[in-house]
């Protein structure tokens, strides 16, 4: 098998329900789809570059994914580990075009071999539970928004966090006592908080049964998140600290500042270096969620 050509396709979507975050507000997305032909075959990624994480704007997306067909055309997509290898080179300061190409890949190789990519990669689960985010938002518009979630059918609820940490606290109390105990419940500031905001973060939340707090402070201050004692840090998430394979290591030094590793492809670059992320986390016995950047 060869691959013959690689099609690139740019499109602006709206989301179905906008959102507000600690830094912007995201009404709608820049997507890019990768298409890999080859032996009768389509395999398809999809790249959602975040400029305020890895720096990657849509222009440099675009530059980045317009070399790929002269990367890849002629190669076998069988060779996945020498192909990824290639486009972390060739591709390395734009992840999420990276990340397109690597799951086309991987989707291409499943489908010349009739084996889904689930498989491929060692299936471990039949099913995964999924959270829906509620962004920042007045307290009874989030208090709605989350009986509307629950109602139809979703149990685990992600809150965006980060404004003003006392109507946090006081949103989270709201959601909690409408949804009732059952219903998980996880938060993320998106890297608003300081040390201060987060201990009272910590304070007036510790009756409501959260299940953790996803990087509650800037990337470069995870030594401040360290100060908090064990059974806080293990409850804390890294999303914006974690980027890549190389972030791993710093994040294992001793006090570890997060006990959980929060993996998208969309950071570390795709499947391949995702599962380089895991095999550590499995190693050190950090535990993990899988996230996305609104991509398809």
């Amino acid at each position: 098998m060869k691959i013959e050509r690689v099609e690139v396709i740019r499109e602006r979507l709206p989301l179905t329900k906008p959102y507000t975050i600690s830094r912007e507000s995201i009404a709608d997305v820049e997507l890019f789809f990768v298409r890999v032909h080859g032996g009768g075959e389509v395999g398809t990624g999809n790249a959602s570059p975040a400029p305020p994480v890895t720096g990657e704007t849509p222009e440099a997306c675009a530059a980045a994914l317009d070399n790929v067909d002269a990367l890849l055309r002629g190669r076998d997509p069988r060779e996945l580990g020498n192909l990824a290898r290639l486009l972390e080179r060739e591709l390395g300061g734009t992840p999420a075009a990276r990340a397109a190409c690597d799951m086309a890949l991987w989707d291409l190789f499943g489908r010349g071999l009739e084996v889904p990519v689930v498989e491929l990669l060692g299936r471990a689960h039949r099913a995964l539970p999924t959270s829906i985010t509620i962004g920042i938002k007045p307290v009874e518009e989030a208090v709605a928004e989350a009986r509307d979630d629950v109602a139809r059918g979703f149990r685990a609820l992600k809150v965006k966090l980060g404004h003003d940490v006392e109507e946090d606290v006081e949103r989270l109390a709201r959601i909690r006592e409408a949804v009732g105990p059952q219903v998980a419940i996880r938060t993320d500031p998106n890297q608003g908080y300081d040390a201060a905001s987060l201990s009272r973060y910590l304070e007036g939340t510790r009756a409501l049964g959260l299940e953790f707090c996803e990087q509650p402070m800037p990337r470069g201050r995870e030594g401040e998140v360290a100060l908090f004692s064990e059974g806080e840090r293990r409850r804390m998430a890294a999303d914006e600290s974690l980027h890549d394979p190389s972030d791993c290591l710093p994040l294992l030094a001793e006090p570890r500042p997060f006990g959980i590793w929060n993996i998208k492809l969309m950071k570390c670059g795709g499947i391949s270096p995702s599962r380089r992320i895991a095999h550590v986390a499995e190693a050190a016995g950090i535990e993990l969620m899988w996230g996305c950047m609104d991509e398809s």
